[in-house]
């Protein structure tokens, strides 16, 4: 039976020689991942299991990033419930404090991802991990708890959108603009419990880090998760990580897709997604001036060395609008160092911008960025549902580095 790449790793992990979409599988899982407000729940449900120990103490990934640094009580006693089950199960994969950074950044740069495996992670952005040519996907704290417990976990084997990318970026446009792209061409649900599979010759004149960032996005389009094909950029990618040696899975040239959906990338334009759905998608250069209170560059969609470079460049010797808030957050400790290094975060602060840790804090409306009623700001992050990032009053534009970093200068949403 033909099948899609994402198929085949499914079927790999199942022991089975093929698997069609909408069949349900059970599958071995090779890494799991909660956060600070994800696993404690799952941590209270795994030790109602009689018995229950982690399946692979080195599988287990736990990172302390969405409230941290702690913002408030809740949040403390959140990290401590993590940091306590790490001691007690001797996990080596626990991320706090210096070392934590934001997790979908954060594991493939430390190697904990590798082409083929079946990532389960208790955040809906787990499906970040496509851009290394993995299975990943968001679930519930129950399924990471169960996880966890036993390595395994129950899937809906999804039917594939086939994303035929031609061309080569030109200009400002930037990975971000690819996917908002794609989000605007299909809507917030054109890809509903399906495999967002990016194929075609635009597919090699994107880094790895591009690729992470469109990932990242796919369940913004309702998908299961994104996945490219693995080439010499991804292995020379996951080699300077340290991760395992990957496993290649192809799909079948006969593999049956719902959809094809071409985009050439030569076309793509800066855009901004207007509130309050990632799929209001406006091309820059066509929308009028629209005023803004504050900027966030960061996030485990765009806050790689390469984002930070991008806003760097547009920063430089100018100077943040008055009466508007710049933030700007590396997404690792790793990044953070090589942007000092670069003097990136030197001209963040003499352009008047704030420079984070490691965050997801201003994303999620979480702490460090709330906006206030009437407020607007134009966001790296992945999200612009009403309240996200504060009041639900306030308004959210999701763009590339690009665009923030230049609308920060000019005080409205402009080109870079």
């Amino acid at each position: 039976m033909p099948m899609t790449m994402t198929q085949k790793i499914l079927a790999e992990h199942a022991g089975k020689q093929s698997v069609k979409a909408g069949e349900l599988i059970v599958a071995k899982i090779d890494r799991v991942l909660g956060n600070d407000i994800t696993a404690p729940v799952a941590i209270e449900e795994f030790r109602k299991i009689k018995g229950a120990k982690p399946f692979d103490k080195n599988k287990i990934t736990l990172v302390m990033d969405h409230f941290a640094p702690n913002k408030d009580i809740k949040a403390a006693e959140q990290c401590k419930t993590c940091r306590e089950f790490a001691g007690e199960h001797s996990l080596p994969h626990f991320y706090d404090g210096g070392e934590m950074g934001i997790e979908h950044a954060l594991l493939p740069e430390k190697g904990l991802v590798t082409a083929g495996d079946i990532v389960i992670g208790a955040d809906s952005h787990t499906c970040t991990y496509g851009g290394l040519g993995a299975f990943s996907t968001g679930v519930g704290s129950t399924d990471m708890a169960a996880g966890m417990a036993t390595g395994k976990a129950w899937f809906k084997v999804p039917a594939g959108i086939k994303v035929v990318l031609t061309g080569k970026l030109v200009g400002q446009a930037l990975a971000k603009d690819v996917i908002l792209t794609l989000i605007g061409k299909i809507g917030v649900d054109g890809a509903l419990y399906k495999s967002l599979e990016f194929v075609g010759e635009g597919c090699a004149t994107l880094s790895v880090t591009d690729r992470l960032t469109i990932c990242n996005m796919a369940i913004e389009a309702g998908a299961k998760n994104g996945i490219f094909g693995v080439d010499k950029k991804t292995i020379d990618y996951l080699k300077e990580a340290g991760a395992v040696v990957p496993k290649i899975f192809v799909a079948d040239d006969d593999a049956v897709y719902d959809e094809v959906v071409e985009i050439n990338l030569s076309a793509v334009k800066p855009v901004v997604a207007f509130p309050h759905l990632p799929e209001n998608v406006h091309e820059v250069s066509k929308i009028d001036q629209i005023k803004i209170d504050q900027v966030v560059i960061g996030s485990c969609t765009n806050g790689f060395l390469s984002d930070m470079q991008v806003a760097a460049k547009i920063l430089r010797g100018k100077k943040v609008a008055k009466g508007v808030r710049c933030i700007i957050f590396p997404s690792t400790p790793k990044i953070y160092l090589d942007a000092l290094k670069a003097g990136y975060l030197q001209i963040f602060v003499e352009s008047g911008a704030q420079v984070s840790p490691p965050t997801c804090g201003p994303c999620l409306g979480g702490h460090m960025g709330i906006l206030a009623k009437g407020e607007r700001c134009v966001a790296t992050t992945n999200r612009n549902f009403v309240g996200r990032m504060g009041h639900p009053e306030s308004e959210v534009y999701l763009s590339s580095p690009a665009v923030a970093a230049a609308s920060a200068i000019a005080g409205y949403i402009t080109e870079p």
